[in-house]
């Protein structure tokens, strides 16, 4: 029972990378396959269709960097790894926004980044609105990693 503090620190990094990425994979598929279909009738739109195809992509590297912090705060990427239960606990929580709102942004973000590249095949001076709007996705998956980033930082310092 004296293992389960980083049990389950290492269960809230794993899960920000692993939703997070999830998101970003489905997302980048999605988007991919809408890029393709464009390139495929003009394959000089490639470059425009791949920037909004690449978005969806970061809430996997947000998700990879909160548990690489994690997982160094904690010891597991040298040191010590040992800690108490409520210590555990409180890392799991600190990793839940990026895992969470990662994988849903990912997701909602590439819907978006697939309407831009709809709007690319027909007006591709309007390229620059679509990536606007992705963009807006974009910040609820940064203010994620922020909360993340904060309270994993945060909790190395208490003595729990």
């Amino acid at each position: 029972m004296s293992n389960m503090g980083i049990v389950f620190a290492i269960l809230g990094a794993a899960l920000a990378a692993l939703l997070a990425g999830a998101g970003s994979a489905v997302g980048v598929g999605m988007t991919g396959e809408a890029a393709a279909g464009v390139v495929t009738e003009d394959p000089s739109k490639f470059g425009k269709v791949l920037l909004l195809q690449l978005l969806p992509g970061t809430q996997g590297i947000y998700g990879l960097l909160i548990a690489f912090m994690t997982l160094s705060q904690i010891g597991v990427l040298g040191g010590s790894a040992e800690m108490s239960l409520a210590k555990g606990l409180m890392y799991f929580a600190a990793c839940l926004p990026m895992a969470i709102v990662g994988y849903w942004s990912a997701i909602r973000q590439a819907r978006v980044s697939v309407a831009g590249i709809h709007m690319v095949s027909k007006k591709p001076d309007q390229m620059g609105k679509g990536m606007i709007f992705a963009a807006m996705v974009e910040t609820y998956a940064i203010l994620a990693l922020l909360v993340s980033l904060l309270a994993v930082t945060g909790i190395g310092g208490l003595n729990i």
